[in-house]
């Protein structure tokens, strides 16, 4: 998790939204502001899973944020909740995290799993990575409603100076050549803030696992990405990569 330090220092620096021109401000606004949230669970979901649905999420739909909700789709993996909250801008994430402790409905629905839940945790604790979207796919795609599996990606780099350089390869090429293979793009955001840095995060989203296998065999394949791969202005951008399969929960919003 990050300090608040870290926060009020991402808020007033990136992308100079808090403190440049009107016309910058604007500019930024048109990217939005990724928060994923991973929890860690130590006991049954299912009081966790109602607090998301009837408390949380709503309130936080109240304060102009959408949620996707997920849980690991492979058995082998860790319980956990995968929550990802998007925000129009960074200002709209900082008013949401301010505001839902001022949110009376949100505070008459949440005290008693908070008060039932503080001697007995659901969770150990949340991982939470901040994200900026890519100038590429500035704000999210929706993804057809026959979906029934999505992927999670992390991909960590060398240095801060090699993670730019992948941020450019997915701007400039690899989305291109995602979205002639299949594979379908929901969001993709720059770590500001989170446990482990320089990183991305990207989520992509297929009909089911064969057309999910069927994508990423077609990429590799593919002729673009056999060019773009070799290029030495894309060397070491990604040396280390984590990917998680996630199904959407029955209350996600996308």
């Amino acid at each position: 998790m990050f300090s608040l330090a870290v926060l009020c220092a991402v808020i007033v620096a990136v992308s100079g939204c808090l403190s440049t021109t009107s016309e910058s401000k604007s500019d930024c606004r048109k990217k939005e502001i990724y928060e994923w949230r991973v929890y860690t669970l130590t006991k049954d979901s299912a009081a966790l899973d109602e607090f998301f649905q009837n408390a949380l999420i709503p309130a936080y739909n109240r304060l102009g944020a959408t949620v996707g909700a997920f849980k690991p789709f492979r058995p082998e993996e860790p319980a956990a909740r995968y929550l990802l909250f998007v925000y129009p801008d960074l200002n709209a994430f900082h008013k949401a995290k301010t505001d839902i402790w001022k949110d009376e409905a949100f505070a008459k629905t949440a005290q008693p799993f908070y008060d039932s839940t503080a001697p007995n945790p659901l969770y150990s604790d949340f991982t939470s990575y901040l994200c900026e979207a890519f100038d590429k796919i500035p704000q999210m795609r929706q993804p057809d409603k026959d979906r029934t599996l999505f992927e999670f990606r992390r991909y960590h780099s060398p240095n801060e100076e090699a993670n730019q350089r992948k941020i450019k390869m997915f701007n400039k090429d690899e989305i291109d050549v995602f979205d002639k293979t299949g594979v379908n793009s929901v969001c993709y955001g720059e770590i500001l803030a989170g446990s482990e840095m320089p990183a991305i995060i990207y989520l992509t989203w297929y009909k089911d696992v064969p057309a999910h296998d069927e994508a990423w065999k077609n990429f590799v394949n593919h002729d673009d990405w056999k060019r773009i791969s070799k290029l030495p202005e894309y060397a070491y951008t990604a040396t280390r990569n984590v990917s998680v399969w996630l199904l959407p929960l029955e209350y996600s919003q996308f």
